[in-house]
């Protein structure tokens, strides 16, 4: 790696799928070991549940206030300064529960690729979905 200055182009944020607004701060090959994104998620939006194989993920929060659902954790809210610490393969998504912008850094260990995502969000909707009828 070479010492190096990134500096953040909001023009650089794309929409996912999942459902946020995302910048890759940091991903490049001069930085083998992790990856930065900025990530934005609208006020009253639930990002769709998924999970990172094979790469751990930390949010660092750095504006609003959010609601996070995480593994078997209870759901929590969080807010700016506070990290949440995601292991391979857990299940997770995120929901801005404030009147503005919830913004996130998140740090992935090895660097995030796309082929590491997995959209889970139909199986476990169905998953509840069985169980709502079961118990209804």
């Amino acid at each position: 790696m070479k010492e190096t200055i990134r500096r953040l182009d909001l023009g650089d944020e794309f929409y996912t799928p999942e459902g946020c607004f995302i910048i890759e701060v940091s991903n490049t090959p001069d930085d083998p070991y992790a990856s930065i994104a900025r990530a934005r998620v609208a006020p009253g939006v639930t990002t769709r549940w998924h999970r990172l194989h094979d790469t751990m993920e930390r949010y660092v929060i750095l504006d609003g206030r959010g609601r996070v659902e995480l593994g078997e954790l209870l759901s929590q809210e969080v807010n700016p300064g506070d990290v949440v610490l995601i292991p391979p393969r857990c299940r997770q998504r995120i929901t801005n529960i404030g009147q503005q912008d919830f913004i996130f850094l998140a740090l992935c260990t090895p660097p995030f690729r796309n082929e590491v995502y997995e959209d889970i969000d139909d199986t476990l909707t169905a998953e509840n979905d069985h169980l709502s009828i079961s118990n209804g």
